[in-house]
């Protein structure tokens, strides 16, 4: 186990500067400072309200900071105009506890979107999607509906959506929170994978059997501070 320390700016693709996120009287994030590298694989990890769903949407501006600053590859987040903040979410792929699928689209349909939105339809984007749903055991639920799919499907249709347009950056909130531990296996072999692709990986848990067997930097969250940051190597 090792202590994060400083980093050089050239190897980083998020820095939090003394952060703070308030909620009404609440304070959902507080002074948070850290440098997060690229193709790192981290587990913000805490209790239930500690703060790590929080931080997650802070860094693709589903909230706005209460106060501090976030650079993305550079960029301050909180001087970024409205009409660039399209542009930066394309940077990240994310994953969400609840899926967070359309259910009148279909499967195959859900994942493309996404390419859609870069005005890619040729056949060359419809076939990096059948792909993709080939690696996540999908190939053939791609014209069914997400309702009619188990939580592990549905999520598995989640990951696929989010890794399609190669972005750099991968966020999940709970990813495994409402799976069973078989398709949870599955989905934490998913991020790994991309991992290994090059992408910087963030998933949010209070589920520490996941990061056991794993190589990772682990950050902990209490109360909405930053009470620990490591780097944890399993033996070989």
């Amino acid at each position: 186990m090792k202590k994060m320390g400083s980093v050089s700016a050239a190897s980083t693709i998020i820095q939090l500067f003394h952060v703070c996120k308030q909620f009404s009287n609440k304070a959902a994030v507080v002074d948070i400072t850290l440098d997060i590298l690229r193709n790192q694989f981290v587990f913000v990890c805490g209790p239930s309200g500690a703060g790590k769903s929080t931080l997650l949407k802070l860094l693709y501006l589903g909230e706005p900071l209460s106060e501090g600053q976030i650079l993305i590859e550079k960029i301050n987040l909180s001087r970024i105009r409205r009409k660039k903040i399209p542009f930066l979410r394309r940077e990240f792929g994310i994953i969400f506890q609840d899926f967070k699928l359309i259910p009148t689209k279909t499967v195959f349909e859900n994942v493309m979107l996404v390419l859609e939105a870069k005005g890619k339809i040729d056949k060359m984007a419809q076939k990096k999607v059948n792909s993709l749903l080939r690696s996540v055991g999908l190939e053939n639920k791609e014209n069914v509906y997400p309702p009619t799919l188990s939580g592990g499907e549905q999520q598995r249709v989640a990951v696929a959506r989010a890794v399609v347009g190669d972005p750099k950056i991968i966020l999940a909130d709970e990813p495994t929170g409402n799976l069973d531990s078989v398709s949870a296996t599955m989905i934490m072999d998913l991020l790994k994978k991309i991992h290994l692709r090059g992408a910087t990986v963030i998933v949010a848990t209070h589920n520490e059997n996941l990061f056991r067997d794993i190589n990772a930097r682990i950050i902990r969250l209490e109360n909405g501070r930053l009470i620990s940051d490591h780097l944890q190597e399993q033996s070989q």
